[in-house]
């Protein structure tokens, strides 16, 4: 785990692509909301970035603390168990899975928002596009987080440097030519059709709030850096924070000077924001293909930092007992597989809901990151008060006294964006998002109650009863006389002296009748005359009629039968199968030896135990583990021992 752990350089693309992807669709979101203000908008669109740009800034310092005071894990489930309790974890928790699932969704169908303003004869594709496009993040993470980092990393420092000389050419022009005519015209403005209000501009700033939905991304994956964890930590929100920054300012400034506002996604001849800007400053040569690509790319594959973040999460709340226990098991690629998939698959169903427009998912978007932001950083609050409480130099006091004022500032603005976001945003469907997290919790809590229910069950210390054990009376699923029968027949004669071959029949007529003789022929010249041989007891065969898909139904009974003519004596039905170890084989052997067992051990009950006996074509085949050093590691799932 240590060896697939990431620096910065990898730490940018990996957790970065989500605050940079919104410099995309953040500006461009609040110029939606602005629309109705026809050419009026772009005199507003600073007066709202504004707010947005300081409440950045406010979060980076923040933030840089968290990093500092929870360096292997500061997300805000656990700063907020740690200072607030375990509701207001379960809140952070249910606020954040939320807020991933959306960031894929909005990333992605921005990315293709990208794409079709620069080949505007894929609009029609636009979903297929963008499932395709989840499919890739999602075997990229599968493969490990070290690997996508560095896939991920050309086109995140691609779209980086392509943005900054853009904005770099276009605000030259503006400061050398006043008011620059751009190389392509931007499509008109509309005409006014409303009033400027309070109300509008609240909107328009809860839109642009997207913008900074990835700054807590860095401090929730702390675990994915190597040694030392800070420094690399600090080193990739500081690179987020202030491309993102910039990215900001020179947006809302050239948006202006250049008259670019936004248009409706879902309309045919659709461009963006970024792609307008790109093609007044620069034209429609290589350098805008290069820039629109990049941008494809990164917006796109901004859903990588929900897949860096989210199996973490996961992983955690698992471990606390919050979600089913997969969660919390890494797969082959040291990566939890099961979270990702889970991602993916959820994702995906809001893609194909909302068909893959932006503009739809946007009112679904920031609610449950501005809550975490105001958990989280509530949460450092309480941690600062504590620390103060107990007595230390006065450096250190006064040290701790600034950071408790920088996240009770973080706190007091986050908690009041998260106000006017939830207001503005309400009808326009926030409302989801507010009625889903308490559900979310509620689930959480379920499964809770379930794993102690089941601890408090299996947890009933008492001394072994080693005077009462006896050995178990042991059937035979047998299907014919063959070297997998004969090797579990010695198996079970090993365990027990009273063992019973089970043959399930499920087949009528003349040539039944005949096979069934014909087993219990070789049953007595295979087992019973070479028992006697020896003066052992020998095993006896019972041939059971069975339907093909109610196999386990004749054992149960004759279970039963046996618990009543041997009170006490556990029974114990082991099942020879044949492993496949290869993909044809699942396709042309039948699966009857695992339905046995799942209904088996379904409807049994606690007296009846499933012994499982493998058999091998060749037994030269069976691969070992991979030896490492003095242990082994087991290639399934990933367990190590």
């Amino acid at each position: 785990m240590r060896e697939r752990r990431i620096g910065a350089f990898e730490g940018v693309p990996s957790m970065g692509l989500d605050g940079l992807g919104s410099s995309s669709y953040g500006p461009e979101a609040a110029l939606s909301v602005l629309i109705p203000l026809g050419a009026a908008s772009l005199s507003y669109i600073g007066w709202v970035m504004a707010p947005i740009v300081g409440l950045l800034a406010i979060l980076f310092a923040s933030y840089w603390q968290t990093i500092r005071a929870y360096p292997h894990n500061g997300g805000a489930y656990i700063v907020a168990k740690a200072n607030l309790g375990a509701n207001a974890s379960l809140l952070a928790a249910a606020a954040l899975m939320i807020d991933y699932v959306l960031n894929v969704a909005v990333g992605i169908s921005a990315g293709v928002g990208a794409l079709i303003s620069a080949v505007p004869a894929l609009h029609e594709y636009m979903l297929p596009l963008c499932l395709l496009i989840l499919a890739f993040i999602t075997v990229m993470n599968l493969r490990g987080t070290i690997d996508a980092g560095r896939v991920f990393a050309v086109p995140t420092y691609t779209f980086v440097i392509s943005f900054v000389i853009i904005i770099g050419v276009g605000v030259w022009k503006v400061l050398i030519g006043g008011s620059p005519a751009a190389v392509v015209t931007p499509p008109p403005l509309p005409k006014t059709v409303e009033a400027v209000s309070v109300w509008l501009l609240l909107r328009a700033f809860a839109a642009g709030c997207t913008a900074m939905t990835g700054v807590e991304a860095v401090s929730n994956g702390m675990t994915a850096f190597r040694d030392p964890t800070v420094k690399y930590g600090h080193r990739t929100l500081t690179a987020i924070v202030g491309v993102l920054g910039l990215l900001l300012v020179g947006i809302a400034y050239l948006a202006t000077a250049y008259r670019i506002g936004a248009m409706d996604q879902a309309q045919a001849g659709y461009r963006s924001v970024l792609s307008q800007l790109a093609s007044a400053v620069v034209g429609n040569g290589p350098l805008y293909y290069v820039a629109i690509g990049s941008l494809l790319c990164v917006l796109a594959l901004s859903a990588n930092t929900s897949f860096v973040d989210f199996p973490r999460l996961c992983h955690v709340v698992a471990e606390d007992g919050y979600l089913p226990r997969p969660f919390a098991v890494a797969g082959r690629r040291l990566v939890f597989s099961v979270g990702i998939l889970y991602l993916a698959v959820t994702a995906g169903g809001l893609l194909i809901v909302f068909g893959g427009i932006t503009d739809h998912l946007i009112p679904l978007f920031a609610v449950g990151a501005f809550m975490t932001f105001t958990l989280s950083q509530s949460g450092m609050v309480i941690h600062w008060l504590r620390l103060l409480r107990k007595p230390s130099a006065g450096r250190t006091r006064r040290s701790q006294q600034m950071h408790l004022a920088i996240n009770a500032v973080g706190a007091a603005t986050t908690g009041t964006a998260l106000v006017v976001i939830v207001a503005a945003k309400f009808l326009g469907g926030a409302w989801i998002t507010v009625l889903i997290i308490p559900a979310v919790i509620l689930l959480l809590k379920s499964i809770r109650r379930y794993y102690d229910e089941v601890a408090s069950r299996a947890h009933q210390p008492s001394p072994l009863q080693v005077a009462n054990v006896a050995p178990p009376v042991v059937l035979v699923a047998i299907d014919d006389w063959n070297s997998p029968a004969e090797k579990a027949v010695a198996l079970a004669l090993s365990l027990s002296p009273q063992v019973i071959g089970i043959h399930l029949a499920h087949l009528e007529g003349p040539d039944s009748e005949q096979r069934h003789n014909d087993l219990r022929e070789q049953w007595q010249r295979n087992v019973v005359d070479p028992c006697h041989a020896v003066g052992r007891e020998p095993p006896v065969l019972c041939i059971l009629q069975a339907q093909y898909r109610t196999i386990h139904r004749p054992i149960l009974r004759l279970s039963r039968e046996l618990q009543v003519t041997h009170p006490g004596r556990a029974i114990a039905v082991l099942i020879p199968e044949l492993i496949k170890q290869h993909w044809y084989q699942r396709l042309l052997h039948t699966q009857r030896a695992r339905h046995l067992r799942r209904q088996l051990l379904e409807h049994g009950g606690s007296l009846l135990t499933v012994i499982d006996m493998p058999w091998y074509l060749d037994e030269a085949q069976v691969r070992e583990p991979r030896q490492l050093g003095a242990s082994y590691v087991s290639t399934e799932r990933g367990n190590t021992g």
